[in-house]
């Protein structure tokens, strides 16, 4: 199996420190938990590979077909999965739909006709932009690829499921509102990535 590249979200006290000045109640399961290794995949075809597959299923799911892709395809470039069908894709375990747009992706980069790297020079509005101008990716595929591979600083997902869970856990709300999550959104800015990590983990902490 092909091994994957991956690092750590970069972040440390100075971040953890502004979090905690801006949100006393972020601030107390910080200090509980301490610092949080978030595991990034800076690749960007590989990691949009993987917020694809990513899409609407449990970790344990992705985990598996992840696993499946690796092995029978070895290494995940433009140009390998360009090689094989839709159908190949398919068959390590997900939809025909998300199997379609990796293929069609891979394609258009081996091609040339899209260009993955250029993403590192745009802002975060353009870089979901034009990541969602591929069909099949959609503007949480977008943001996961924002923090989970480019390491950008200031994302909260609104479309993340388990982002929303955390936030009403934390606040102790049996409900969230669009206007609410925005009111945390900014209080976190310009660190609302960093946030994120310790809003996943509490979203999936036993009770």
């Amino acid at each position: 199996m092909h091994t994957i590249k991956t690092k750590y979200f970069d972040y440390g006290e100075e971040e953890i420190d502004y979090l905690k000045s801006v949100d006393e109640t972020l601030g107390e399961v910080i200090t509980r938990i301490g610092k949080l290794e978030r595991i990034i995949i800076p690749d960007l075809f590989t990691a949009l590979v993987y917020a694809v597959v990513g899409q609407l299923i449990s970790v344990k799911a992705v985990h598996t077909i992840w696993t499946r892709i690796q092995d029978r395809f070895g290494e995940i470039s433009p140009q390998n999965i360009a090689m094989v069908s839709a159908d190949d894709i398919q068959g390590c375990g997900m939809t025909m739909k998300k199997a379609v747009c990796i293929h069609n992706v891979a394609h258009m980069i081996a091609q040339g006709t899209f260009d993955l790297d250029e993403l590192h020079h745009l802002s975060d509005t353009d870089v979901i932009k034009k990541l969602t101008s591929l069909n099949g990716v959609g503007k949480w595929t977008a943001e996961m690829m924002l923090i989970n591979s480019m390491e950008r600083r200031d994302v909260v997902s609104w479309g993340d499921i388990a982002i929303r869970r955390g936030m009403m856990k934390l606040y102790g709300l049996s409900s969230i509102s669009k206007q609410q999550f925005e009111e945390y959104r900014l209080r976190y800015s310009p660190l609302g990535s960093v946030a994120s990590i310790y809003l996943w983990n509490i979203s999936f902490e036993k009770d």
